[in-house]
């Protein structure tokens, strides 16, 4: 007989179990990603709600050193803004991650349904991402594909912290000599990254700065249909802060990215640099609503589609309402109003690279709502956006054509 409770008999971290949901209460399919699927759960002991990436060891041939890679960086992490692992299991046909359920739902499509913005409100934003890649890199891990779709929000309360997901790209400095694959989102990777140079945690801080960029003027710094202009634009640090979409930000957000990013990662900004700048520990972010142009921007850039999206947020509001939950956490879930965000998702260079799709139809059956559609999302292993459009989104809109050139960001 499996130990459901305990180690697995080889002493390992992993826990054996004969039948998982033994454990658990399967709910509903929240995603699918490159080897996996993730769905909602309830451990029957104690009522909690988690998420579960079950992963069929049949899918895991030729991927085991990514997923392993994945489970040691994840069981070194705790941190408040950071998606936890909370339990590993293992039976004869998957592997199953027990990590922790965010409810809040995605980055920008909280921005988008905000009917006030500032600069303070995205500085606020970045201290957080900033506090929580320091402490991955004072860990020695660096997470290598930050993006607005990994940051989710905690609960859908309006002061809910940000949480970063989705470590199968990260890598432990010191595990496999000097980083030099080439791997990450195109739009958000480093210079060094796609120059196919060695490199280092400074790779986040670029990332970083890419994602502060679109938090205040909601277009990408580099956009371009061809990868090769695409790329191009990035290896030369070839960004501007166009005019009329950066008139109303503060000389302060400016340097702020450009410290970020900076072609050389020599000169780059650390986190602990960044931390200490006027815009994060000062007081120069302004207080100026900025949500009309931002939003604006984000909608068109950045419109949510049922492939594409990170959380399917929407999806866990409806079943703990259906469950009534008599937890606090519960009860403001339930108090909590989710409204429409944008109606499709990121532009076509956000698919993430060095995973590649694999079947999953050995995952253990679940019956998802009938609202729901099964989709699968090559972008990550985290849930995914399952719900059907409602209304037909705008075009995707590359950056302006025609704009007055008010700061370089070319180093």
């Amino acid at each position: 007989m499996a130990k459901e409770n305990g180690e697995s008999s080889d002493g390992s971290w992993k826990k054996d179990v004969d039948d998982i949901k033994n454990i658990f209460d399967f709910k509903e399919v929240l995603g699918t990603g490159a080897f996996s699927e993730v769905v909602m759960a309830r451990e029957k002991a104690t009522g909690k709600m988690v998420a579960i990436k079950c992963i069929p060891k049949k899918a895991l041939k030729g991927k085991e050193t990514s997923i392993e890679n994945e489970i040691a960086v994840l069981r070194k992490i705790k941190h408040e803004n950071i998606v936890a692992l909370e339990d590993i299991y293992e039976s004869s046909n998957h592997l199953y991650l027990i990590m922790q359920l965010v409810s809040g739902g995605e980055l920008f499509d909280r921005i988008v349904e905000k009917g006030f913005y500032t600069e303070m409100d995205a500085s606020r934003l970045i201290r957080q991402v900033l506090d929580a890649v320091n402490y991955l890199h004072s860990m020695g891990i660096v997470h290598r594909d930050l993006k607005p779709e990994n940051l989710l929000y905690f609960s859908p309360h309006d002061d809910s912290k940000i949480m970063i997901s989705d470590f199968g790209l990260s890598k432990m400095e010191g595990t496999g000599g000097v980083m030099a694959t080439a791997c990450g989102t195109p739009g958000y990777v480093a210079p060094e990254v796609l120059a196919q140079k060695p490199y280092s945690k400074a790779v986040d801080c670029w990332s970083i700065g890419v994602i502060a960029y679109i938090l205040l003027c909601g277009y990408p710094p580099f956009y371009d249909e061809n990868d090769s202009k695409l790329f191009e634009q990035i290896l030369k640090a070839d960004y501007e802060f166009d005019a009329p979409y950066w008139d109303d930000i503060s000389d302060s957000a400016k340097d702020f990215i450009s410290c970020l990013m900076e072609k050389d990662p020599e000169k780059r900004f650390t986190c602990d640099q960044a931390l200490e700048h006027p815009w994060i520990a000062g007081d120069t972010a302004l207080c100026k609503n900025i949500h009309e142009s931002v939003s604006r921007q984000m909608r068109k850039n950045f419109a949510k589609s049922k492939w594409r999206q990170a959380f399917n947020a929407t999806a866990v509001i409806r079943h703990m309402r259906r469950l009534q939950l008599g937890t606090s956490f519960g009860s403001s879930i339930q108090s909590a109003k989710p409204a429409p965000g944008p109606q499709s998702r990121a532009p076509a260079k956000s698919q993430s690279v060095d995973c590649a799709p694999l079947s999953l139809k050995d995952c253990p059956s679940i019956a998802p709502l009938p609202s729901v559609v099964k989709v699968h999302n090559q972008d990550s292993d985290l849930p995914v956006s399952l719900e059907e459009p409602q209304v037909v989104a705008e075009p995707t809109r590359p950056r302006p054509s025609t704009v007055t050139v008010i700061h370089t960001g070319t180093k």
